[in-house]
């Protein structure tokens, strides 16, 4: 984001909550730096130095406010060029990609880029550089969990990718001129099942009761639920096993987030999945205000204010449920994927009687015979698909994820056998959280659009870029349709 310091401070002034995020004002006179919607009483404009990232206010030598808390800020989804390289490597490092042995240059590589492109792109949207971003976002995670959990400090310092105590602590105390143990006076107790509770937030307004609607009709049995308002599953990341529960904060624009103690030693790369699984990085001002100058979306994107695409936690997952799908129902693509994870998914327990399976893993579906999926009702081409994808994820040769360039992957993936520009167009728009993805080959779009070709379905949508995926969302919900390929005939 370009800082302009008056357009940050009237934005400050007003607490104006759709730049939460999108910048952090440093104050001289204190040496603290705040989210834009802090309620403390607002700095002179003298006092005030404005930052596009929490890591380039703490490398100008301030320290996170307690009031405010900029470890709670929502981050900032990828749109343009040079932004958009830098926000997925951010997602990446806040996900854990520099922990563990991670480097820059091994980041580089999985995003297609030399590593040079890479710190280039970050210190030019962010003032810092990889490391030092990394250094912040385990420093933030790490204050998070000392506030809002009673985890030990020993399992803070190596959950927020810490490598070790002494480091954590130095580091705690030379960034914040606190030690870890003066955080402590805020905790909270944890809750039922001793789990943890941390807190996401993201810019409002949020269509929650579409977004879970959305998710409830497609949720796999035994893997995924919804319980009112409430979303759970069971998760496996990295070595970790373990479940989740996420519902939204009457009277906050926050989403609680409950999880399994067995996930913290995955937990950055755990609330990345869930922050691009609920779109929190959204700018819904922003894409309303660009969709709405359509005839065709005005009215629509009145309608529904703060509708989300939803994303993936498993990228692979939704993958092979985005092949299942083609060309039949929701409901029949949902007893498909039950069967799939009920035969091959890995035996879990949780507190929740009906969630007791891990989806099924890359390893485990690379291994499979396509013949062993027909017999549970999935077509020959559809099975030798999920198998052939598996392998290639299996062998590093596709990743899945937020990385590379998206019109490459979507390339890419129309290579892979019974994955058309459909099936691509939609794994881009949620997997690889591409907002500018458009499956323009979708029968639901193309009627709710009134045109009768796909040509004439892409010509429409090139004024609704960048946000082509929210054009799309709105379309099927407004329309009350379900994605639908006409991909691999049955």
């Amino acid at each position: 984001m370009m800082i302009d310091a008056e357009t940050c401070f009237r934005a400050l002034a007003a607490r104006d909550r759709r730049f939460d995020g999108l910048f952090f004002v440093g104050v001289t006179t204190t040496r603290i730096y705040c989210r834009p919607i802090c309620t403390a009483r607002t700095p002179g404009r003298d006092r005030c130095r404005f930052f596009a990232d929490a890591a380039a206010a703490e490398r100008a030598g301030f320290r996170p406010c307690l009031r405010c808390r900029p470890e709670l800020a929502p981050g900032q989804a990828p749109v343009d060029a040079v932004g958009r390289i830098a926000r997925i490597a951010a997602a990446r490092i806040e996900a854990g990609a520099l922990n563990d042995g991670g480097s820059v240059e091994r980041l580089a590589r999985e995003m297609g880029l030399s590593a040079r492109h890479l710190r280039r792109a970050v210190c030019s949207e962010f003032g810092v550089s990889p490391i030092e971003l990394a250094q912040t976002r385990r420093l933030l995670l790490a204050k998070q969990l000392l506030t809002e959990t009673e985890l030990s400090m020993t399992r803070v310092a190596f959950a927020s990718g810490f490598e070790s105590v002494r480091r954590f602590n130095a580091l705690f105390r030379s960034h914040y001129r606190l030690t870890p143990g003066d955080l402590r006076r805020s905790r909270v107790k944890s809750r039922a099942h001793d789990a943890l509770r941390l807190t996401l937030a993201y810019r409002p307004p949020l269509a929650w009761d579409a977004l879970i609607g959305f998710l409830a009709n497609r949720t796999t049995a035994g893997v995924e639920r919804v319980d009112g308002r409430a979303y759970l599953r069971t998760a496996a990341v990295g070595e970790s096993r373990g479940w989740l529960r996420v519902e939204p904060i009457d009277g906050r624009d926050a989403l609680a987030v409950e999880l399994a103690p067995s996930l913290l030693p995955s937990l950055a790369d755990v609330l990345a999945r869930v922050k691009g699984l609920f779109d929190l990085a959204a700018r819904p001002d922003a894409i309303a205000a660009h969709l709405s100058g359509n005839p065709l979306m005005a009215g629509t994107v009145d309608r529904l204010p703060g509708l989300r695409v939803p994303g993936a936690f498993d990228g692979f997952e939704l993958t092979v449920r985005t092949i299942l799908g083609q060309r039949i129902s929701v409901r029949a693509a949902t007893t498909l994927a039950g069967r799939l994870a009920a035969r091959f998914g890995e035996p879990i327990e949780t507190p929740f009687a009906d969630l007791d399976r891990l989806g099924p893993s890359v390893e485990r579906l690379a291994d499979a015979d396509p013949r062993d999926l027909a017999t549970l009702g999935i077509t020959a081409p559809r099975a030798a698909a999920i198998v052939a994808i598996a392998r290639a994820a299996a062998s590093g040769r596709l990743e899945l994820q937020p990385g590379k360039d998206p019109e490459a992957a979507i390339d890419d993936l129309r290579q892979y056998p019974g994955l058309g520009d459909w099936t691509a167009q939609y794994i881009a728009m949620r997997a690889l959280r591409w907002p500018d993805a458009f499956p323009a080959g979708d029968l639901g779009l193309l009627r709710a659009a009134g045109v009768d070709s796909p040509r004439r379905l892409r010509d429409t949508a090139e004024a609704w870029r960048p946000w082509r995926s929210y054009a799309a969302m709105y379309l099927w919900t407004n329309g009350h349709l379900a994605p639908t390929s006409s991909e691999m005939p049955t």
